[in-house]
């Protein structure tokens, strides 16, 4: 996991890259004490945790964070517990009261690696899907399918150049696919949202297909609608 650490004092610095240097799979890549130059650094290579100061001369790290166009995973630093409330509300990993020992340093890199395990996993799931097809199973990519159609015990999957065929039911590949990236608006069809071309008050047009709404999925399809900013 690579981390970086601004903060002005360098005395503040020195604790961090000790304490990194204990932990096997925290890899401190640089550590900063005037923030342009962590903001530079961050727009031209790739962290996954940063370690910030609140209180700084020119800036609040607060402000700072919000600034960058790359956010990683941060935990903030400071010696004044009244900025706590705020550096939860920008969704950082932890926050650590200075000056704090080890122990509840570990605590919070092990915070954030458990969140980015969690990250990695739900990219992963929503990456891809198995489903079996002529005996094997066949990897297929979310963003490619274009269309999900059920035909009694069986699913086409529509892809290019071909659609695939496979024995499930339509409820349970749904169950294998993120919402709201996949939506079923009818007992037949699931469709991926970014896919859609047209609406009707009645029917979607996905793929060159126009798909009825069923009047069971008509709830979900209205949500789908305001989901972006439409109206039926």
């Amino acid at each position: 996991m690579r981390c970086i650490a601004i903060d002005d004092e360098p005395l503040a610095l020195q604790l961090i890259t000790e304490y990194a240097s204990r932990i096997p799979f925290l890899s401190l890549e640089k550590t900063f004490t005037n923030p342009d130059e962590g903001r530079e650094w961050l727009q031209q290579h790739e962290a996954d945790l940063l370690f910030l100061d609140i209180q700084m001369p020119d800036i609040n790290g607060l402000q700072f964070y919000k600034t960058l166009v790359k956010k990683p995973m941060v935990v903030f630093t400071t010696a004044y517990s009244e900025y706590a409330v705020d550096g939860f509300n920008v969704d950082a990993v932890d926050y650590l009261l200075k000056p704090f020992e080890y122990d509840r340093f570990l605590k919070a890199v092990f915070k954030a690696r458990e969140y980015l395990e969690f990250l990695n996993s739900q990219e992963l799931q929503m990456a891809s899907i198995f489903v079996k097809v002529d005996y094997q199973l066949m990897k297929i990519n979310l963003k490619e399918i274009e269309l999900i159609e059920g035909l009694d015990d069986y699913i086409r999957i529509h892809l290019k150049p071909k659609p695939i065929l496979t024995l499930m039911t339509l409820k349970s590949l749904q169950e294998k696919l993120p919402t709201p990236e996949f939506v079923r608006i009818h007992r037949s069809y699931i469709v991926p949202s970014n896919k859609i071309e047209s609406f009707g008050k009645s029917k979607v047009k996905v793929a060159g297909k126009e798909i009825p709404v069923g009047s069971s999925y008509s709830e979900v399809y209205q949500q789908l609608l305001k989901s972006k900013g439409l109206e039926p």
